[in-house]
Formats: structure tokens, C-alpha cells, sequence
């Protein structure tokens, strides 16, 4: 099992293995103490008969596919899924071979009423990631079958260090708020006086349950792009 130093220890360390580009600007974030509780938990988590996801080399695979000075567009999710084989650590996505959930299947249909592009035979967005469409969920663990289970530990802490970096930079984002857990974690991003910059779009969660209320319809996939060009940036190639 994996040893992390003390909270005590006078030399500072990462917890967490992390993208070079990210790990640099979260490096303060990643040396506060509440970083190696969380370590510590999910270590304890993993050693248990429960099993934890995503995979342990998978959690922070939407800073890997979307590099810090890469992200055109950040996409907040909640929670990983919680099944077997469908969380791989980008919001939204689930690997090849893994059926699309509910929520992505109707993401599909409103990029296919927005811009003609019919839905996948996969849900696998890693096309869209590598394109600088920024993946992140709340909550970057689960226990599987039970739906927010490591809610409070840590992990909105690091999420909200993210986005607050991410909007103090330099660069403009665009921040793709879908439902209400999104919309209040990014809530400071319009009062922020960096906010100029940038641009927030908000609709309804995809899910079943809400995207008749808003979701379907927003357009986000075009507007998305229309922002980029005016912005003189490579728009995203939705197609998967």
C-alpha cells in the first residue's frame, strides 16, 4: 500500500500524480493539507472491497487529454459514473465498448438538432478533450453503485481551484454550465471582475429528468463555436 508523509512534514509534496502543465499552476493547491487527507482516503477507499472509480491511473485523465494553456472550453459534470468500466475521468464520457448513458445520449441528440451531426456509435469524448474541451467533474471519485460517496472530502475543494484559475487567466474560457450543481459551483465566475473575459453558457442538465426544461434547444455546440471564431481560435470538430 502507498505511504504518504505526514501532515506534519516540514517538505511540501504532491499527493497526487498530475499533468506537468497543471500540476504547475495547482502546485500551492496540491500542497495544502486537506489534498493529503484526500489522498488518504481514497487510498483507504481503494483498499477496500468495494471497488473505487475510475481506475487510479484514470482520475485525472481530463487535465492529461486537456493540458492548462489547451482549455477553450470547460464542461462541469457532478460525480463520476458509478457502474462497472464506465467512469475514465472526463465528464459526460464513458470508454469504447461501454453503452452511453442516458444523459449522453440526449448531449447527442442536441448536438445532432444543433448541427446535424448525428449521434455516435460510441460515447467516448476524448475527440473533444484533446481539442481543448476541458472534462471536469465535481467530484473526480466514486464507490461504485452508490452515487456521491465521496461527496464532501475534498474534491470540490481542488474542482473549485480549478475553475478559480482558470477564470483568473489571461486567455478567455468558455464555461459550459449544464443544471443546477454547475451553475451554483461556477456561481462566482459572472462576479468575478476576470469574468469580462470570458463567456458562461448555462441550459439544464442533460438528464432525462430536465433536458425538456432547457437543454434542448440551447445550441451550446454552435455557439460554442461562433465564440471561438470571434475569438480568432480553431473551433471544435464535434464529430466523434
Amino acid at each position: 500500500m502507498k505511504q504518504f508523509p505526514t501532515l506534519h512534514s516540514r517538505e511540501a509534496f504532491c499527493p497526487f500524480e498530475i499533468e506537468p502543465s497543471w500540476k504547475a499552476v495547482l502546485k500551492d493547491e496540491l500542497e495544502k493539507p486537506y489534498m493529503a487527507q484526500l489522498a488518504a482516503f481514497v487510498l483507504r477507499e481503494r483498499a477496500g472491497k468495494i471497488p473505487i472509480y475510475p481506475p487510479e491511473h484514470l482520475v485525472f485523465n481530463a487535465f492529461t487529454k486537456t493540458p492548462y494553456s489547451a482549455v477553450k472550453v470547460l464542461l462541469i459534470g457532478q460525480d463520476p459514473y458509478h457502474g462497472q468500466g464506465q467512469a475514465h475521468g472526463m465528464s459526460f464520457s464513458v470508454p469504447h465498448g461501454i453503452a452511453q448513458p442516458p444523459s449522453l445520449q440526449n448531449i447527442f441528440k442536441e448536438l445532432e438538432s444543433d448541427l446535424g451531426i448525428p449521434p455516435a456509435s460510441h460515447g467516448c469524448l476524448t475527440a473533444w478533450a484533446e481539442q481543448g474541451v476541458m472534462l471536469l467533474n465535481a467530484t473526480l471519485t466514486v464507490r461504485q453503485s452508490d452515487a456521491m460517496s465521496h461527496h464532501n472530502r475534498g474534491w470540490e475543494q481542488f474542482t473549485d481551484a480549478v475553475v478559480n484559475i482558470l477564470c483568473a487567466r489571461e486567455s478567455p474560457v468558455i464555461f459550459v454550465l449544464w443544471g443546477r450543481s454547475a451553475q451554483e459551483k461556477c456561481r462566482f465566475i459572472t462576479s468575478s471582475p476576470a469574468s469580462r473575459r470570458h463567456v458562461v453558457l448555462t441550459a439544464a442538465h442533460p438528464s432525462p429528468f430536465s433536458a425538456r426544461n432547457g437543454f434542448f434547444g440551447c445550441r451550446h455546440f454552435s455557439k460554442i463555436n461562433t465564440i471561438l471564431r470571434e475569438w480568432n481560435v480553431p473551433p471544435i470538430d464535434w464529430r466523434l
